[in-house]
């Protein structure tokens, strides 16, 4: 019986992990509040509430707090997460919410804090009389001590996974999953799958760029084709119907060596992307870009 209650504890204990984003989700929703309240006093004159802004966070931080912890046990970020509070002082095994006391003192540490905090460095801010000097230093040695339990207190919470934050230690509650979590096999199949392709598309976005086409297809042609030694005029003749590049009739006919006639840009363009140019037809390299000879005349290439 004692190991099927040290198994239900460990598949219902909060991850830390959990417990970490209840805490960046509270604060993203404090900023997002923040940034809407705000956007109402956008028209009005600048600075307005710069000289309330602590007083005006309290509120809302406190208007938070009444319907989320007070009334249902749990921030915001905990209700997403499906996680809530519970009484760590309680010796009932079963689920204890915080007590009333617990929850008022939660406000006054959290938000309290957080208002003494702000408005002491305004207020400190451009007093620099003696007296106000030594309640400076006292104040930064204080909140000095609370950033070093916090520090100390999150280091004991990575090892042992309970008390998130100072607060929920020295109130003694914690968090807890609102239904009893099943284990859950998790299968990785799919995502194998998806790192795989995802790799291998990388690869060819890597690799198509450094693979020259056409001289790939050339190289397969002359494979294909058997190449001949000599070029004879009247095989130039018979080739000069169409560009070997882009299959039109040669405008200002050229060759490169071989019994193939191109269109002079079509070939310039090409030796001049790339120097290790080929013939597509019969993948002969080209030397020279030569006009065609003055001896084979269109007409008989139209005969033809």
């Amino acid at each position: 019986m004692a190991g099927r209650e040290e198994k239900t504890k460990s598949a219902n204990r909060v991850l830390r992990v959990s417990q970490l984003d209840a805490l960046e989700l509270n604060k993203a929703l404090e900023q997002l509040v923040w940034s809407q309240f705000t956007q109402c006093f956008h028209g009005f004159k600048p600075g307005l509430l710069a000289r309330f802004e602590p007083e005006v966070k309290a509120c809302l931080w406190l208007f938070l707090w009444r319907f989320t912890v007070y009334s249902k046990n749990a921030t915001v970020g905990q209700s997403v997460l499906n996680i809530q509070y519970k009484n760590d002082f309680s010796s009932n095994p079963r689920y204890q919410p915080p007590s009333k006391n617990q929850k008022l003192w939660y406000a006054v540490c959290t938000v309290g804090g957080r208002w003494l905090e702000e408005r002491c460095y305004d207020l400190f801010r451009n007093r620099h009389l003696a007296s106000f000097g030594k309640v400076k230093q006292c104040m930064n040695f204080v909140v000095g001590l609370v950033k070093l339990g916090e520090l100390i207190n999150f280091l004991i919470f990575l090892q042992k996974g309970k008390f998130a934050t100072l607060t929920e230690r020295l109130l003694g509650i914690h968090s807890v999953f609102c239904k009893p979590q099943n284990m859950r096999e998790v299968g990785f199949e799919y995502m194998n799958r998806e790192l795989l392709w995802h790799g291998f598309a990388e690869f060819l976005i890597f690799l198509l760029p450094l693979i020259n086409i056409q001289k790939l297809k050339a190289k397969l042609s002359s494979w294909c084709i058997p190449l001949t030694g000599t070029v004879s005029d009247s095989a130039l003749a018979s080739s000069g119907k169409e560009c070997a590049l882009c299959g039109e009739w040669p405008t200002m006919p050229h060759t490169i060596g071989c019994e193939h006639v191109f269109c002079y840009y079509c070939v310039k363009s090409s030796f001049l992307f790339d120097m290790y140019f080929t013939c597509p037809k019969c993948g002969i390299e080209v030397h020279s870009v030569q006009p065609l000879k003055s001896g084979i005349e269109m007409s008989e290439v139209n005969a033809l």
